[in-house]
């Protein structure tokens, strides 16, 4: 049987990065990103996959500036709310499974338990409305789907907050950061994994469409911020950090041009059930990251 071909679009981004290597056991990897492919024309999206005839696309592209997005709402838009639609359009059209990645930021974060797919969706900001409007293009186009919701995405490479928490302890005795937003700091390279296991699940089954929807996938356990960065720098190398001290502030205490939800922890229920997949508590995959660094 021939290996399917797997159009990847965001091999740059922190998920696409590890998709290169996990989808590889999987099929054929034909990996763009920008110029190769810009997901501002919508037009050449569309001939892209047209041409190729992939088996799946897996969009792991997105506008992700959450504060710029307040400004630049129009690329925003083009990218994350207008671009995963078209791509799934043209992907029904070639008979493709769509896999497309969405975020906590729907949500407004005003729950206090774990948010579940069923959950209506109330984004306070334009990232967040443009990443739904993606998710709803993606469902509206009816071709077969997955769609994971992902939360607080953190890896080795590209910018993120792992990232920028090791820069600044090695610059700064003493760092603020903000306790009362709660989420699931997941590692990107999990997140690739996880979903390179359920599209060989739906590979194989007979109908793939009895897959099709909305999965939360998220590492197991929630903290904030401060608590996040707390861990990340008390296992830091002694010799390699200066700071001493992680202060917890509020978000009052630290305005951002974009409204971040409070809570935006995820149940991931569903995708234990339906693929059997679940991923660690966020410390032992905070662990995992930094034994490879």
């Amino acid at each position: 049987m021939d290996q399917p071909k797997i159009l990847l679009i965001g091999k740059n981004g922190q998920v696409g990065w590890e998709l290169r290597r996990t989808l590889a056991t999987v099929g054929q990897v034909l990996a763009v990103d920008f110029p190769e492919i810009d997901l501002t024309d919508a037009a050449a999206a569309h001939r892209l996959v047209l041409e190729n005839k992939p088996s799946v696309v897996i969009n792991a592209a997105a506008y992700t500036a959450v504060d710029k997005a307040e400004t630049e709402t129009k690329i925003a838009h083009q990218i994350n709310g207008l671009a995963p639609g078209v791509l799934a359009e043209a992907a029904k059209q070639v008979g493709a499974l769509m896999v497309h990645y969405s975020t906590d930021y729907v949500f407004d974060g005003a729950k206090t338990t774990p948010y579940l797919e069923t959950d209506l969706p109330k984004p306070l900001g334009v990232y967040g409305q443009s990443k739904l409007a993606g998710d709803e293009g993606v469902c509206a186009a009816g071709g077969n789907h997955l769609i994971f919701r992902l939360c607080w995405v953190y890896g080795l490479r590209g910018q993120n907050f792992l990232l920028t928490m090791q820069r600044l302890a090695r610059e700064r005795e003493t760092l603020r950061v903000v306790g009362d937003q709660l989420g699931c700091p997941t590692w990107s390279r999990l997140i690739a994994e996880a979903t390179t296991q359920a599209l060989r699940q739906v590979l194989a089954a007979p109908d793939a469409g009895v897959f099709n929807g909305t999965y939360h996938l998220a590492a197991g356990d929630s903290t904030s911020w401060h608590g996040f960065a707390s861990r990340i720098i008390e296992w830091m190398p002694e010799s390699e950090r200066r700071c001493r001290e992680v202060t917890a502030i509020t978000t009052a205490d630290y305005p951002t041009p974009a409204k971040r939800p409070a809570y935006s922890v995820l149940d991931c229920g569903k995708l234990e059930r339906v693929f059997g997949i679940r991923l660690p508590v966020w410390e032992e995959c905070l662990r995992l990251v930094l034994d490879k660094q």
